[in-house]
């Protein structure tokens, strides 16, 4: 087979400075972390396979010089870093350090760094060559008295078997284990660049663009040393190919070492730039090259592609008789390819279809007709039916009774059936349009499907049937029939479908996928489902599609093969089909408008490495904030948005490497973005959050403990706890006040209603004393005129002295009701209204009245004002009837701590026991008086002895007394608050 191009075998990528790539990379180095640090004149970059970053510091701690040259990642995380003025510096997480001359390193530019399996870093540069041992704080120099040139070592190499090899000015010098010094190889001119081969052969470049295989023994007459190949440096990968690079470009050569000149990478060919530097390979296999301009990566494909010696137009492929699958072309004759012969012509012309029947026929077709080679290797050729001479047959099926059906493009559906075409195969019921594609399914029966969204189906019994989207049919025009035992795979332009069960199914995918515009439908043996269509192929797994089966609702999880992958072009919508077939070498082989491609199912080239996972960093109003592991990044008062970035270090496919973050305390659910390497969060609240992430890479290979970062967000003083308990203060306070305001409109509308009740009572009392009271006084007056005529001592006049007297008792009564109507309503009122009520009393009676008001007169509570009004009342009452008394004193004092009201007279007193009991016999005065004084809540005494009158105090406190608290020494806050309210 011929050699492949090199682009056929790798994807390649190129970045320069205007993709913000660097140029003139001189070395790259990757850590256990993932990152790719690259080497320039110009500062260190690091890349995570999404952008390229300048950096000046390594976990915080600055570099010497921006000009580096020397560059090397050990398993311990550590980066060592040479620069081209000379001095090294050693990052690592916990600190840095610089050597200079001074800790024993040569001076001037430090050109190579390697790092041995025991630990011990190897230096050379300008000046000679140091080593620095596991724990020393100083490095070793090695020259003259190792064997050693004293200036211009230029590489350090360990072979396989354990030599150290050195290049440099003076020519390679070896020093196997045990040895002390070292030995000079051959050939004895100056070598800058070494490498080993995949058989222990050990290569040197002399500068002058020639390549020597170095000996360890001098050469002899008979065995001259020349130059072996020509380039500027040499390399071998992890599969052994060799690399070889040159000014204008790059060449690879097979492990054979068989020279292969097509297979090389130039600038016409995409390469970055000239004079390719360095080459590295990652641990992810992908192969990195520094240019003079930028820098290049490869990676392997997955999907080969076919190598042909003409360029291929419209591809057709077809199993073919002998292990082999055929393939054709529009522009090229059809050849055969299989394991160890590879383009050999079996057939003269195009190829616009074809078919394998079940039997082993093999039939092809192009617009000079039709060829049938049988199972024997007998070939027949078919003329077309009369009509369609010089069109290309579209789709081609031979039927169990041996009969061909055949669509010819513009001409129309005709089977071939002993001898005989005829149009439609003499059937009606056809669809009036093209048949695209034709299948035999596992009955016998002749499906076909056509433009227009429309499939139809002849029995064996010579019925036809149609289906469209009735049937569930939602396709456009059908590319593919596949048939899948006893049910049938349709692809089509707009999705993939299945029929079974009288119906068409529609297959989706996860993410919306439609699978639109397949061509070519596999089902291999295992149950997994192959699709090869307008966005790539498509591999389903087995348990996807039973799971689709069981519930067609089920988005179905897939693996998606393109570009990136390797393949060459879009699937063909319309002819050669169809473009998908599982080879008899069980390879699965892809046509599409421009070549032809092929997977090994059982064995498609995997990454393993789950990708590392890095935050890097917090952004706050427009502020960076780095990241820093295991440490709680503080964020500032007041922060409520920031975007999290974050990363994965697969350098293979970063497009296609998947993200699941959550932000502990937010997010319910892990997040998965999509294409996005930012996390953006807002309204966040004060306090501690955890944020996590992890990544798979673009086989599904998930990093499960990923990458966490916790954060602390600091409140301001209005998010402070005190602060909310200050807010609920004063929302008490003022729920409080508005209660108090609350309740002193009330009082006030209380107040005002109570007032206009006591002004109509009052009115209501002046009308019965102006009128009524008066009339019935004048009445008994009369009375007492006619009972004054009579004779003393008569039954008459005892009769009438009682009623009379009865009468004085009903007026009396009358008084005292109409005097509780006139009730004050103010406290002048109450001390007025108490006065008249007393001197009223003592026009009737022969005693003196004096009343007494003290204190600063002020309103009382409603209640309270009734219920005093009424023990005044009373006990002025019973000291006017029944006290005997020549004096009675009212007092209301309205004291600052209390309000207290005083009767008191000098009459006849009461008897111990009653004084005590506060009740005589048939009386409830004093009785009445107590309890109006208690449901006030204030305090009655009683102060009486015979003869020498009696004392009634009632005292209650001001804050129950007042309409408004006064008196007393409230603290401040009541003080204020009162104010307020």
């Amino acid at each position: 087979m011929p050699a492949a191009p090199l682009l056929s075998d790798y994807t390649h990528d190129a970045w320069g400075t205007l993709q913000s790539a660097p140029a003139d990379v001189r070395k790259f180095a990757q850590g256990p972390d993932g990152w790719l640090w690259l080497a320039t004149p110009t500062g260190l970059y690091r890349y995570d396979g999404f952008q390229f970053e300048r950096t000046d510091t390594v976990h915080g701690h600055r570099l010497h010089s921006t000009n580096v040259l020397g560059l090397a990642a050990t398993s311990d995380g550590a980066l060592w870093v040479g620069y081209q003025l000379g001095g090294i510096t050693v990052f690592r997480k916990d600190g840095a350090r610089t050597y200079m001359e001074s800790e024993g390193l040569p001076a001037g530019a430090v050109f190579h760094i390697e790092v041995a399996r025991d630990g011990t870093v190897w230096v050379a540069a300008r000046d000679g060559l140091a080593y620095l041992a596991p724990g020393a704080r100083r490095f070793q120099r090695l020259a003259g008295n190792a064997g050693l040139p004293e200036r211009r070592i230029y590489q350090i190499l360990f072979a396989r078997d354990g030599t150290q090899w050195i290049g440099s000015n003076g020519g390679a010098f070896f020093r196997r284990p045990g040895d002390t010094r070292y030995t000079q190889a051959w050939p004895r001119s100056e070598l800058m660049a070494l490498a080993e081969g995949p058989d222990g052969t050990i290569w040197g470049a002399d500068g002058k663009n020639d390549y020597y295989r170095l000996r360890t023994t001098a050469p002899t007459a008979a065995d001259p040393q020349r130059p072996i190949l020509q380039g500027t440096g040499m390399h071998f990968d992890r599969q052994g190919n060799q690399w070889l690079m040159q000014n204008d470009g790059l060449e690879r050569r097979q492990p054979d070492g068989a020279a292969h000149p097509e297979q090389r990478l130039t600038r016409q060919q995409g390469l970055s730039g000239p004079m390719p530097q360095t080459f590295f390979q990652d641990r992810e296999n992908n192969i990195w090259i520094g240019t003079a301009a930028g820098l290049d990566r490869l990676r392997r494909n997955r999907i080969e592609t076919l190598q042909v010696p003409h360029q291929l137009e419209n591809p057709a492929i077809v199993p073919g008789p002998d292990q082999d699958v055929w393939v054709g072309s529009y522009a090229d004759d059809v050849r055969s390819y299989a394991a160890g012969r590879a383009g050999a012509v079996v057939q003269r012309g195009r190829l616009s279809a074809s078919h394998r029947a079940a039997d082993g026929t093999l039939w092809t077709g192009n617009d000079r007709g039709l060829t049938r080679r049988a199972a024997d290797g007998t070939v027949t050729t078919i003329a077309p039916p009369d009509g369609v001479a010089g069109l290309d047959p579209q789709a081609i099926v031979q039927d169990r009774a041996g009969a061909l059906w055949v669509s010819f493009s513009g001409g129309g559906l005709f089977k071939l059936a002993q001898g005989r075409w005829l149009r439609d195969g003499g059937l009606s019921g056809f669809p009036h349009v093209l048949a695209t594609s034709m299948a035999l399914d596992s009955k016998g029966a002749v499906w076909l499907g056509h433009a227009r969204n429309q499939v139809s189906l002849v029995d064996v019994d010579g019925t036809v049937r149609r289906f469209d989207e009735r049937q569930g049919l939602r396709l456009g025009t059908v590319l593919h029939l596949g048939p899948d035992g006893d049910t049938m795979w349709a692809g089509g332009e707009s999705g993939t479908a299945l029929y079974r069960d009288g119906r068409f199914a529609t297959l989706h995918g996860r993410g919306g996928e439609t699978f639109r515009g397949v061509s070519g439908i596999v089902r291999l043996p295992g149950g997994a489902l192959w699709l090869h269509g307008a966005d790539g192929i498509f591999h389903i797994p087995t348990a996807e599609i039973q799971a689709w089966l069981a519930d067609p609702a089920h988005a179905v999880d897939y693996e998606r093969f393109d570009a990136r992958d390797g393949l060459q072009g879009r699937a063909p919508q319309f002819r050669p089909l169809p473009s998908l077939l599982h080879g008899p070498d069980g390879q699965l082989w892809a046509s599409t408008v421009s070549s032809v491609a092929r997977l090994d199912p059982a064995d498609i080239r995997r990454n393993p490495l789950p990708p590392p996972v890095a935050i890097r960093g917090v952004k706050v109003h427009g502020r960076d904030y780095p990241a820093s592991e295991g440490a709680v990044l503080q964020l500032p008062q007041g922060t409520d948005s920031l975007e999290i970035a974050f990363t994965a270090l697969s350098l293979s496919m970063p497009d296609r490497v998947r993200f699941r973050y959550r932000l502990e305390g937010v997010d319910p659910d892990w997040q998965e973005p999509s294409g996005r390497r930012a996390a953006h969060y807002t309204n966040l609240a004060p306090g501690s959050y955890r944020f996590r992430v992890s990544a798979a890479n673009e086989d599904g290979v998930w990093n499960r403990q990923g990458a966490s970062l916790a954060l602390h967000i600091a409140p301001t003083f209005v998010q402070t706890p005190w602060f909310k308990l200050l807010l609920g203060v004063l929302a008490a306070l003022l729920l409080s006040a508005a209660y108090v305001l609350r309740i002193r409109v009330i009082k006030r509308s209380m107040k005002a209603r109570l007032a206009e009740r006591l002004a109509e009572r009052s009115r209501i009392a002046r009308a019965l004393h102006d009128t009524l009271l008066q009339s019935v006084q004048g009445l008994i007056m009369s009375f007492h005129a006619h009972v004054d005529l009579l004779p003393p001592g008569t039954r008459e006049r005892a009769r009438l002295d009682q009623t009379l007297n009865l009468a004085d008792q009903l007026l009396i009564e009358g008084r005292d009701q109409i005097l509780d109507l006139r009730a004050a309503a103010s406290p002048e009122e109450l001390g007025l209204a108490l006065k008249e009520f007393g001197k009223g009393l003592a026009e009737h009676r022969p005693h003196r009245f004096e009343a007494r008001v003290t204190g600063h007169v002020r309103p009382l509570q409603p209640r309270v004002h009734e219920e005093i009004y009424a023990i005044a009342r009373e006990a002025l009452f019973n000291a006017s009837r029944y006290a005997q008394a020549k004096n009675i004193v009212l007092e209301l004092e309205y004291g600052k701590r209390a309000f207290t009201l005083r009767v008191g007279d000098d009459g006849r007193g009461l008897a111990e026991a009653v004084a005590q009991a506060r009740q005589r016999p048939g009386h409830w005065g004093l009785v009445g008086m107590s309890e109006r004084a208690a449901c006030i809540g204030a305090d009655m005494h009683l102060a009486s002895q015979l003869d020498q009158g009696t004392r009634i105090e009632v005292t209650l406190a001001g804050a129950l007394a007042y309409a408004v608290e006064g008196g007393g020494r409230g603290g401040l806050l009541s003080r204020w608050w009162r104010r307020a309210a």
